[in-house]
């Protein structure tokens, strides 16, 4: 069983798990685009010769439309690579379609010499689809439909003991080309992988699993920069006599402490909503697309009733309680400083009047 997963795993998700193939998956794509943006490039460059040369050489004008047509799709797709986003599906559809062209390409220069091996056609069964990070099986039908169509169109134009050696060849390189794709993919998108889980790990709070303080500015920045938003609330949440719970239990009743309002928080938020620990005792929770201040007094109430409810002390008669500071986004400021300035504003009138527990900035 174990066997047949692990197999199951390189055929479909290149060795890892479908979990972690996901997770990476935009990575390999936007990888791709890059790679073939550049043979785009040279694609035209190299139809370009071929049209021109096809021009003056008699054996390459038979070709000629071809050259023309390949060299005219090459320079559209190129510009489309300069507007499409680089994980985008269409990106990668317009791929495999150029690798269709190429082993079009392949079987045009064998009819060429009908008399020689179809050298060409098999160095890219071999090369192609080493420049393909994707789902093998997806390499693997293009290469198997792009073989059969060669090897059925060969037989009218080749001799038939050229063809029969073609015929062997076509097997052999096949077969090394799908190999040579899954030992590929799998040694890039590990790459993938282990870039990811450095990240996580570089961006991630080690008491909560929640973001660190770096992740939180960086995730906030990019949505404030982002032109087509303009609603935000963010949450400054700091837990009151933090202090004393760490004299009265001891650290490790503080560290505790925290980590179950963030294990409260990760539950509460998980939506797409910016959360994390900013540092000690205060977290961080940025609610994208609405600036509705009865949405914002209504998630303050929600979480320090539900941080009262949830986060447990060693005597269970005494309950932890937040102080919440809130600052409402319209599309104003520029970068995370500017808003959390603020909510902290906010907080600390909060901490200075304890009637309340959460203030909204004005």
């Amino acid at each position: 069983m174990k066997f047949l997963r692990t197999l199951r795993n390189y055929i479909c998700y290149c060795g890892i798990e479908k979990e972690e193939y996901n997770a990476v998956k935009k990575d390999a794509y936007a990888s791709n685009f890059v790679v073939w943006r550049i043979l785009h490039f040279l694609m035209a460059a190299a139809f370009a010769f071929l049209f021109i040369s096809s021009l003056f050489n008699e054996l390459l004008k038979m070709n000629l439309m071809f050259y023309l047509s390949a060299l005219i799709y090459s320079v559209i797709v190129l510009g489309a690579f300069f507007v499409l986003k680089k994980d985008s599906i269409i990106a990668q559809l317009l791929i495999y379609l150029s690798i269709s062209m190429l082993f079009l390409f392949g079987c045009l220069i064998t009819q060429n010499k009908p008399d020689m091996p179809a050298t060409m056609f098999f160095a890219l069964l071999l090369i192609t689809p080493m420049f393909m990070i994707d789902r093998p099986y997806f390499m693997a039908i293009e290469m198997t439909a792009a073989s059969t169509v060669f090897l059925i169109w060969m037989h009218g134009v080749k001799p038939y003991d050229i063809w029969r050696m073609d015929l062997i060849n076509v097997f052999i390189y096949l077969t090394l080309g799908i190999l040579l794709h899954i030992i590929a993919n799998s040694i890039r998108i590990k790459e993938f992988v282990l870039t990811r889980a450095i990240k996580i790990q570089k961006d991630t709070d080690d008491l909560t699993g929640l973001k660190n303080k770096g992740a939180l500015t960086r995730a906030i920045n990019e949505y404030l920069a982002n032109d087509s938003k303009d609603k935000g609330i963010m949450f400054l949440l700091d837990i009151d006599h933090f202090k004393t719970i760490n004299d009265t239990y001891g650290h490790d009743i503080g560290d505790d402490v925290i980590h179950q309002v963030g294990d409260f928080l990760r539950g509460e938020f998980k939506n797409g909503e910016i959360v994390g620990r900013f540092g000690g005792d205060e977290f961080i929770v940025f609610i994208k697309d609405t600036d509705s201040t009865e949405a914002a007094s209504s998630f303050a109430c929600d979480i320090v009733s539900g941080t009262a409810r949830t986060v447990v002390l060693p005597e269970e008669d005494k309950k932890i309680s937040l102080s919440i500071g809130i600052a409402v986004y319209h599309g104003e400021e520029k970068n995370y400083s500017e808003i959390f300035k603020k909510a902290d504003v906010a907080l600390y009138e909060v901490k200075s009047d304890r009637k309340q527990k959460y203030k909204i900035y004005e």
